[in-house]
């Protein structure tokens, strides 16, 4: 299912959406980012952040000015539900 905020203005007031700083969530929205304790040394990590009205906000944790993508609940619990099934798991592994 593609979801893009841009726009919705029912819980947001029209000014999340993808591709935003994510800065921009963190100043204007109060945002705390979260990454993995999996996370290694060197920061390169995935982080995520809950927004109000409960969708999710995603960052590349080495360019934390960068854009942030956001996800519905349900989109982020299906990525999650495939990442505990090891549907990704040919990712990191190659096979």
């Amino acid at each position: 299912m593609d979801h893009d905020v841009h726009g919705v203005d029912d819980v947001y007031t029209g000014d999340v959406y993808n591709g935003m700083a994510a800065t921009e969530l963190t100043e204007h929205h109060r945002v705390a980012w979260q990454k993995s304790r999996h996370s290694n040394s060197q920061g390169s990590c995935v982080e995520f952040a809950r927004l109000p009205g409960g969708d999710v906000a995603v960052r590349n944790s080495r360019f934390p000015d960068g854009p942030a993508l956001v996800y519905t609940r349900a989109e982020i619990e299906a990525m999650l539900l495939g990442v505990k099934d090891g549907e990704f798991d040919h990712l990191v592994t190659g096979a």
